[in-house]
């Protein structure tokens, strides 16, 4: 028997994340989401069951979960409810939109994300829990840390190097080659030519790298 399918939230994500699931033919069995339970039976078709704790009580085994709750810059609730489910025993289910296109040899770990028109070129890896959003590439040979996210329509080109809970703007663009460190904010339209060091922010058109300190 097939593991069940649950969907984590009800925000604009999950609606991206659940059309992408339908998209590939798959069936999801559930969704939680606090703001749902004991308000709905269903919720755009999909049961509800309840919140986190309901889910909780449920045997981790035959379960593949997948995360549909947002990336924001200074916000860690994703990135809190895919480790206290890991904790749990709970596994996450990669979500491929048929639409993305994946090259030879890549790697996606448990809960990455490739929304609908997003790219992956030969050679590279996709952390755990992030998310390439929609029409987002990734040439190849990059490596993608875990909870980063690229958002729609950014370039990371050739050989490069994202560090964990970074998050790469709309539209940013990122030359081949470059090292981001962990902790990153790429404004929107960013074009990074240069290496940025951990906990760095870096935003606009002539961009200069700042602390993201004290920003969160």
């Amino acid at each position: 028997m097939s593991a069940k399918i649950i969907l984590l939230g009800a925000g604009g994500h999950a609606r991206v994340v659940l059309d992408a699931l339908l998209a590939a033919g798959l069936n999801v069995n559930g969704v939680v989401d606090p703001s749902l339970a004991g308000t709905n039976d269903y919720w755009r078709g999909v049961p509800v069951l309840g919140n986190d704790q309901d889910l909780l009580e449920l045997p981790p085994h035959d379960i593949e979960l997948v995360n549909g709750i947002g990336s924001i810059p200074g916000q860690t609730l994703r990135k809190e409810v895919f480790r206290k489910f890991t904790s749990a025993g709970f596994n996450f289910r990669t979500v491929i939109h048929p639409s993305a296109i994946i090259g030879s040899e890549v790697k996606l770990m448990p809960g990455a994300q490739l929304m609908a028109g997003a790219i992956v070129q030969a050679d590279s890896l996709i952390g755990e829990n992030t998310i390439v959003n929609t029409g987002a590439r990734v040439d190849h040979d990059c490596s993608i840390g875990s909870d980063v996210h690229i958002a729609p329509g950014a370039v990371v080109s050739g050989g490069v190097q994202i560090g964990v809970d970074t998050h790469i703007g709309t539209g940013a663009s990122i030359i081949q080659g470059i090292i981001l460190g962990k902790n990153v904010l790429v404004g929107a339209g960013t074009a990074v030519v240069r290496d940025v060091p951990d906990d760095a922010r870096i935003v606009g058109p002539s961009p200069k790298i700042t602390s993201r300190q004290g920003m969160e």
